[in-house]
């Protein structure tokens, strides 16, 4: 990965919503739809509720048409606004419009791929849609991977992937990705590491995954990060992606296989001779709350 590029505990499940407000104007693009009088002004997403199944079908037909990028992203944040809603989500995904809406995905603007991804988030808030949606892993994985690092598009990228981290079945498409995960939240700033944290709490938390995560090859550096000048909200998740690892226990046989592979997660924080709880003591006095009780949870 060059410089530029690129749930739960288990007692917690971690995905991500995100709503936006759409602007309408006089014959703009929903005004044309909807066939509502709008008057200049900000509509929250709430407004999206009083689209029709019609309009849900005028929409994606528009999208799929339009070659123009800027229209592209109205009609995109439109769809993403309505997909706040259950019912919406289900129409949506009756109506074909997750395939329709995920192939921009492949589009070559960054604002049309960025919101692709804030509207399929939405979708993926509805374990139907999740099913359907995990064809397009791959995809998300390679533009979290070659995004420049802390970019809007890889944010969003990691926001929908922790959706689809969430079921248990799904998790094994992320196996070869172990290894970037890792390496970008190590290098990224505090919304990146968020994200990638809660998608690793979602994989950690599934103990089918734990013999995949601790082989990984894992960044020597990611122990730095356990400090009490980390943001809480990093140390938060940071400390429950390691109570995860500390309550997984491999057999003798295991264990000593692992202490042989060079650079693995489980040496890094697993091993006897790993420094992870001389790093989490100081954690133990936290002034923030729930990092001292993620922290206790390490040395239980």
């Amino acid at each position: 990965m060059s410089s530029g590029s690129f749930r739960r505990s288990r007692k917690s499940i971690c995905s991500d919503g995100s709503n936006a407000a759409v602007s309408l104007q006089p014959g703009g693009l929903l005004a044309k739809v909807t066939a509502l009088n709008v008057t200049p002004k900000t509509v929250e997403v709430a407004s999206a509720g009083n689209l029709e199944p019609k309009h849900l079908k005028m929409l994606l037909s528009c999208l799929q048409t339009s070659i123009n990028p800027d229209e592209k992203c109205r009609i995109l944040i439109t769809l993403g606004n309505a997909s706040a809603f259950t019912v919406n989500q289900n129409l949506i995904r009756e109506y074909d419009g997750l395939s329709i809406i995920a192939g921009f995905l492949f589009d070559p603007s960054t604002n049309v791929r960025v919101q692709t991804l804030n509207t399929l988030n939405n979708l993926s808030m509805n374990i139907p849609n999740q099913e359907r949606l995990t064809l397009y892993v791959p995809k998300v994985l390679e533009l979290i991977e070659t995004s420049p690092v802390n970019s809007e598009l890889q944010l969003c990228a990691l926001r929908l992937l922790t959706n689809l981290s969430v079921c248990d079945k799904n998790q094994h498409l992320l196996k070869e990705s172990l290894k970037l995960l890792l390496t970008l939240f190590v290098v990224s700033n505090e919304p990146a590491q968020v994200q990638t944290l809660k998608v690793l709490v979602n994989l950690s938390s599934n103990p089918d995954m734990m013999d995949d995560i601790v082989q990984v090859q894992a960044p020597a550096s990611l122990l730095l990060l356990f400090d009490p000048r980390t943001s809480p909200a990093v140390l938060v998740r940071l400390l429950i992606f390691a109570g995860n690892l500390k309550a997984w226990r491999p057999s003798a046989l295991v264990a000593d296989d692992l202490r042989h592979k060079q650079d693995c997660l489980y040496r890094l924080m697993l091993d006897e001779c790993s420094q992870l709880h001389s790093r989490v003591l100081p954690l133990l006095s936290h002034p923030d709350e729930e990092v001292r009780l993620q922290a206790t949870r390490v040395f239980t």
